[in-house]
């Protein structure tokens, strides 16, 4: 499957047609005024899609314009994927969500923690516990990323050649032990830092299996999911989007080349935390396989319970982000907001200001992709575009908005 189409009657479905052709109008109109340089949009409710909606250009210097089998880099949708991955070895036994990464990524076998001072000389402690498995899916592990600009340690990562890309020539492992050198940010699961903790934990899953990550993802989720247009990297670049960034002053998008490389050929280090390359048609494959707790079309991902515990809410106290996270950039905003094994989930519409349902979680990419999974509602959402970063507009709040609305049920 690599297209993407209604498959039901929207009325059928609790949905209100005219009312979904908003997402449209709306959208369209980023794309009319520079701000987006095209968009595709997938409804979907009871396992049919009820919606698709797109417009504008996947390359606007070609005047290619955006379809269905349209390719687009993903980031850090690849989040959950890889969380996903890492559950099946837990539901394997041979791991536990309580096991100290070290034993796997000796690296990490004494950890230091930044207590105060500047970046070039920090002054550090020992690390009070180790960081655990756990640690590393809800992002509580002391990690960060370099573009946050917030702490000495980001900048230590900057420093070590870690921004928007990593060093040339360093594969995953060698990511894994350069960020194994710098201090962590806070002692392990004491506070929430979206960070490159999910990278790590794809070295984990690689150093279990003594395979590559590309090679696991294939054969635990891509083969038996038919996600035959996922991967790392793809060899047709005409299908693939072009990336785009806003210029400073007007916000209009305008073509980035250098960090549009991603994707097009094979990677120096398989990135867990933001790699992949994928379609609509197969990630809605993806968040199809989550709604039904573990399994699409007789395949089995992952057992009931385990999908259940992952989209539960695991910070201390049953809290929000913005109660236990640093007030950083996310792919999700903070309030009312919690975090799972992989997702964020929503705790609180009130204080998140959302039409959408509790127990909804989620995830986004810096390229201003987006899901969620609504099980209340039986409803996914996904959006594909190609403009970093994410933090540009509010697409992700105003199409909740956009397709609560239209449903009437």
């Amino acid at each position: 499957m690599t297209e993407v189409e209604v498959t039901v009657d929207p009325a059928q479905a609790g949905f209100d047609e005219v009312r979904l052709q908003r997402i449209d109008r709306h959208f369209t109109r980023y794309v009319e005024d520079g701000l987006l340089p095209g968009f595709l949009a997938v409804v979907s409710r009871h396992g049919q899609i009820v919606h698709v909606a797109s417009a504008g250009k996947r390359d606007v210097e070609a005047g290619a314009p955006v379809e269905t089998d349209t390719l687009w880099r993903i980031f850090s949708m690849t989040k959950p994927v890889t969380s996903v991955a890492a559950m099946t070895f837990v539901e394997e036994g041979r791991i536990d969500l309580t096991d100290p990464i070290s034993r796997w990524l000796p690296e990490f076998a004494e950890p230091r923690v930044y207590v105060k001072g500047p970046a070039l000389a920090p002054v550090t402690e020992p690390a009070t516990e180790p960081i655990r498995l756990w640690h590393l899916l809800t992002h509580t592990a002391g990690l960060t990323y370099g573009f946050h600009y917030t702490h000495p340690v980001d900048a230590r990562y900057r420093a070590a050649g870690f921004e928007w890309e990593n060093p040339p020539g360093l594969d995953l492992a060698g990511c894994s032990r350069e960020w194994a050198k710098q201090p962590l940010v806070f002692q392990p699961g004491r506070e929430w830092n979206y960070s490159v903790a999910t990278d790590v934990l794809g070295r984990l899953v690689e150093v279990l299996t003594g395979k590559p990550l590309d090679e696991v993802f294939a054969e635990r989720i891509f083969g038996p999911l038919g996600m035959a247009d996922t991967g790392f990297w793809t060899a047709e670049h005409d299908r693939l989007a072009a990336l785009y960034v806003p210029t400073p002053k007007t916000g209009r998008i305008v073509r980035s080349d250098q960090l549009g490389a991603v994707g097009t050929r094979r990677p120096d280090c398989f990135s867990g935390g933001g790699g992949l390359v994928s379609t609509a048609a197969d990630y809605h494959r993806f968040t199809q396989m989550l709604l039904r707790r573990g399994e699409l079309d007789g395949v089995r991902i992952l057992a009931p319970r385990t999908v259940d515990l992952m989209t539960a809410n695991h910070l201390p106290g049953h809290v929000d982000l913005e109660a236990y996270g640093r007030p950083l950039f996310a792919e999700m905003p903070f309030d009312g907001f919690g975090f799972g094994l992989g997702f964020s989930v929503l705790i609180d519409q009130i204080k998140a200001k959302t039409l959408s349902t509790p127990g909804e979680y989620a995830w986004g990419g810096a390229a201003s992709t987006a899901f969620w999974v609504d099980p209340d509602e039986d409803l996914t959402v996904a959006f594909y575009t190609q403009l970093l970063p994410s933090s540009t507009y509010p697409i992700r709040q105003e199409l909740r908005q956009l397709v609560y609305q239209a449903l009437v049920d």
